[in-house]
């Protein structure tokens, strides 16, 4: 192979196993400079593990290390560490996000680089003196911005963003590295909103225009359709397929992903079911004070055993419905469950009432990531109602049931199919959308009267995301559990849901029937206002 025809990156039979336990088996692939690559797989797969080989993440080095080879330019690299890989002209966006809240995107995206002035005092006490030459900082940040080709303020301060912003921020703080060649971008599209997500797609193509290569993970399979040159599908740790993006479907990625068909989905059903005459859950004149969302003044009736879904366009509201009744951000308003007044900004009072809520933001706030998957499922219902402990010295002891701990873990793990090693393996150690199955399982074991679920399969595959979705349903029947779910994605709605209230500008616009027509939904989205269903 001549120099010139030499990839920019090749991985060759690269493996990896964690405790004995192989999590990649002979990896191999390629990528040019400007290739656009998208790789896709079930959680679990082995995707990140591969990034992280391919980025030198200190959990690589800490584990013992992997088999096979990196080659960037043809030369093998062995990165010790992150700081080689940017050295090399690699950057990585990853899923959660690694930003300064109190700090501007400028500031963010130029971190650690920071154009400096000399002056008087630095010829006595050297660097430390120099002071940051905001104007050059300024010029640096605007330039990656514009590189990237979105809609960014580099005054603003990321505390206030929205999170599509954010995710912005992040990778123009990588493209803003001149050295920049080839940028690995997982889930990106993940949290963003169409609008922000169609920006992003053009940023990759402009990029890969520039010369600069990318790998690109996301479980959007359309989104790999539109910007990719070739998919690589991993399944289990190892390549299953690569194929050519121009010539493959959604169906076929689906299909290799998973290793089964998968169906499309349909609305829940052709018939709708007979809506109960109980309001379970009243909420009227509700605002919440939730940065990056909207909640003005939402009026909403909930009614006994029904599955409602909250829709709407990013940071219109929807989001901050839960959060501002579970008392995460300040709230005002009147609440009622089963006529009862509930006290908001407080989020006791909610759990005593048996609300429970599965947040969008899983790792914020959704999971204890050092304590053990029985621990994460257990803990809630042994703090709030006295649940898996055993008295002793007739009650004037209480104390861990570990065994009834560990029934109700692998109860979960068997149930949503969550991959794991054990019931004991820490919560930190699952894939994306096996934590996001955690932190359901640990509100059904509260066993709650009325459940939030805000964004249950953001960032989940196509395959764990039927898992979930299917588990959501059989809980509201089997249990009678009233659900009321927070989604971006329509379709997932009207697969789950008896009946869908979408959210404009922080109020409800309307409410249809899951079976209403997709066209309907999106007058509602954009503003027109629509008559509720009854």
């Amino acid at each position: 192979m001549s120099e010139m025809t030499k990839p920019l990156l090749e991985m060759k039979n690269v493996s990896k196993e964690y405790n004995g336990n192989p999590v990649l088996k002979d990896v191999s692939f390629t990528l040019k400079e400007g290739e656009v690559l998208g790789l896709v797989g079930e959680n679990g797969a082995g995707k990140s593990t591969l990034m992280n080989i391919l980025f030198g993440m200190d959990v690589i080095q800490q584990t013992g290390g992997y088999g096979g080879k990196v080659l960037i330019d043809g030369n093998e690299v062995k990165f010790a560490s992150p700081l080689d890989a940017l050295k090399t002209g690699i950057g990585m966006v990853h899923q959660e996000f690694s930003l300064l809240p109190g700090f501007t995107a400028a500031e963010n995206i130029l971190l650690n680089r920071e154009p400096e002035n000399k002056n008087v005092l630095s010829l006595v006490f050297g660097k430390r003196a120099n002071t940051i030459d905001r104007k050059t900082l300024q010029k640096k940040a605007i330039d990656a911005i514009t590189k990237l080709g979105v809609s960014l303020d580099p005054d603003m301060l990321v505390s206030e963003m929205p999170v599509g912003h954010k995710q912005f921020t992040e990778i123009s703080r990588e493209i803003s590295k001149s050295s920049i060649r080839l940028l690995v971008l997982d889930e990106p599209t993940a949290v963003l909103s169409e609008k922000e997500a169609e920006m992003l797609l053009r940023a990759i193509k402009n990029l890969s225009a520039q010369g600069i290569a990318v790998i690109f993970i996301t479980h959007r399979l359309q989104e790999i359709l539109d910007v990719c040159n070739k998919v690589v599908v991993m399944r289990d740790g190892r390549i299953i397929s690569e194929l050519d993006a121009a010539k493959t479907s959604i169906d076929e990625m689906a299909r290799l992903m998973v290793g089964r068909e998968v169906g499309k989905g349909s609305t829940r059903s052709s018939e709708a079911r007979p809506l109960s005459d109980k309001i379970v859950l009243s909420v009227r004149n509700l605002w919440v004070d939730m940065p990056g969302e909207v909640v003005k003044n939402v009026n909403l009736d909930v009614h006994q055993g029904e599955i409602l879904g909250i829709g709407g366009l990013a940071g219109q509201g929807k989001i901050g419905i839960p959060n501002g009744i579970m008392g995460l951000y300040p709230a005002g308003g009147d609440v009622k469950l089963n006529g009862k007044p509930i006290q908001i900004n407080n989020p006791r009072e909610c759990l005593d009432a048996s609300l429970a809520f599965v947040s969008e933001d899983r790792r914020g706030v959704g999971l204890l990531l050092d304590e053990s998957l029985e621990w994460n499922i257990s803990f809630p219902a042994m703090q709030i109602q006295n649940k898996f402990l055993k008295p002793y010295l007739g009650g004037l002891i209480k104390w861990r049931d570990q065994e009834a701990i560990k029934a109700v873990t692998e109860k979960y793990i068997k149930q949503l199919q969550i991959k794991c090693t054990s019931s004991k393996q820490k919560a930190k150690e699952l894939s994306g959308g096996n934590q996001q199955k955690i932190c359901l399982a640990k509100s059904f074991a509260l066993e709650p009267k009325l459940l939030f679920v805000s964004e249950p399969t953001r960032g989940i595959d196509i395959g764990a995301k039927a898992l979930v979705l299917q588990a959501l349903k059989e809980y509201n029947k089997k249990n009678g559990v009233t659900i009321v779910m927070i989604s971006s994605e329509l379709e997932e709605l009207r697969q789950c849901c008896d009946r869908i209230a979408i959210v404009t500008d922080g109020a409800v616009s309307g409410i249809l029937p899951a079976t209403a027509p997709s066209e309907e939904f999106g007058i509602l989205m954009v503003g027109k206002t629509g008559k509720e269903a009854k």
